[in-house]
């Protein structure tokens, strides 16, 4: 839970930082929406470089099963659903094996893929295989797929029925997504979601 410094005002956001990057550089990452006209969030549009901020927490308990260090991961966000996911993303390259690691990932426009320097980086490495698709059919000149995650998405990306599936983003995809996985075969006890 965040808010400026001294406000009682607090808003949830997920931590994007892996445990160890936190330990390496203090640095913490949450991921803050930006509107459409490039202003923050306005829960904190006051808030400015070097501005002291208030945070609570950690709360919740979405993250990567015991069970799910040695199998596979599919990994599904919607906007800002990117944070916590990206968090354990780097907490499981971080490991001596990885299993491999496929990720959905859908926004409004292509300006609002999060993270898309650093995800390519990991794609070009061979470390990750990563789905992206753009929901607005008026959004930029993106020459890529575009749409809502559907059945056939899930398919081409998902690296085995044996694999962990964790969804985060809004209620809807989180929702939608869970039946389509069940649908391409992986068993409900494998897919863990979050919503926002």
């Amino acid at each position: 839970m965040v808010g400026l410094h001294g406000s009682p005002l607090r808003k949830p956001y997920s931590i994007a930082s892996a445990p160890w990057e936190v330990a390496k550089t203090g640095v913490l990452q949450l991921l803050i929406q930006v509107d459409d006209g490039g202003a923050l969030d306005p829960h904190l549009e006051l808030a400015a470089p070097g501005a002291l901020i208030d945070l609570d927490g950690p709360f919740g308990a979405f993250g990567l099963p015991a069970p799910a260090e040695h199998t596979p991961l599919l990994l599904v966000a919607g906007g800002t659903g990117i944070a916590p996911l990206r968090s354990m993303l780097m907490d499981r390259l971080s490991r001596p094996s990885v299993p491999a690691i496929a990720l959905v990932y859908s926004a409004r426009s292509a300006q609002e893929f999060a993270y898309r320097a650093e995800l390519d980086a990991l794609v070009q490495a061979g470390r990750l295989t990563a789905q992206f698709t753009v929901t607005r059919s008026d959004a930029d000149s993106w020459a890529g797929r575009r749409g809502r995650i559907q059945e056939d998405l899930l398919r081409l990306a998902l690296p085995s029925l044996e694999a962990h599936c964790l969804i985060c983003g809004p209620p809807q995809l989180v929702e939608d997504t869970r039946v389509l996985l069940w649908r391409a075969g992986v068993r409900e006890a494998r897919i863990l979601s979050d919503h926002y």
